[in-house]
């Protein structure tokens, strides 16, 4: 791990400098444009992909990708205004575009940081797809930035397993973006699926937009919680630089087109 610095923000250098970072695991944060109640902003996720990323990346000089902010939140509907969401197989095509390109570009590694939860599942067959895809030219993971560690999801879930706009998100724009949150408008509502079989809508599960309880958030909490991601990432980073498959084992035939 290199000292405390900067984040390397690939976006910001020239190619040659970027070709400096071919041997270092590149960092892809993926959030949203959504609704998050009435006092979150709608780049939430997106906010809290970034700052994880641009932390791990300050403390181990990994380079860090512009942030999809186009993603899957189709559950949250056209009720409350600022949801731009994109379909599944968009998302699961353009993160394989954006790997291709690293591919040709000479990166070898490459981790999907993600922080709203409807992109889980197609960031998943998105990866699926790209190790079979590139067997020995890439190796690629999804992480979750809610569920790094057990003590990391703990704290997500304490006020809601359905969550939303819930404490933790509040307590860490309170501390990322503080002049976003809007806290004259803060109001808890109840996690309404425990008993639910079935995924229902956001706007069938929550009168504002929000699951939990943000009146609890502190900045503090917030900052504490950054930390903990970020150093989570951060091992994670550090495991994924020398990582090599279990097995050896090289294709010999021709991929599926």
């Amino acid at each position: 791990m290199r000292a405390s610095t900067e984040p390397v923000l690939l976006e910001q250098l020239a190619w040659p400098d970027a070709q400096h970072t071919l041997d270092d695991v590149l960092l892809l944060p993926v959030g949203a444009t959504e609704q998050h109640g009435p006092h979150l902003p709608l780049n939430t996720d997106t906010l809290i992909a970034t700052a994880a990323c641009h932390y791990a990346s300050a403390q181990t000089g990994a380079p860090v990708l512009p942030a999809l902010s186009y993603t899957v939140s189709l559950g949250h509907t056209e009720k409350w205004p600022g949801t731009f969401a994109i379909m599944h197989e968009t998302l699961m095509n353009t993160v394989r575009e954006i790997a291709t390109w690293a591919v040709a570009s000479g990166w070898k590694r490459l981790l999907i940081i993600n922080s709203h939860f409807g992109n889980d599942a197609p960031l998943r067959c998105a990866v699926d797809r790209l190790r079979f895809d590139f067997v020995g030219k890439l190796l690629v993971a999804v992480r979750n930035t809610w569920a790094l560690t057990q003590s990391i999801a703990a704290q997500f879930t304490h006020d809601a397993a359905d969550w939303h706009a819930n404490e933790a998100e509040t307590s860490l724009l309170l501390h990322v973006a503080p002049q976003f949150v809007r806290t004259d408008r803060i109001t808890d509502d109840p996690d309404r699926t425990s008993d639910c079989v079935f995924p229902h809508m956001v706007p069938h599960t929550s009168t504002n937009g929000v699951t939990g309880q943000p009146s609890e958030a502190t900045a503090e909490r917030g900052a504490s919680l950054l930390r903990e991601i970020g150093d989570a990432l951060v091992a994670l980073i550090e495991r994924a630089r020398t990582e090599e498959p279990p097995l050896a084992w090289t294709r010999t035939t021709t991929a599926f087109a």
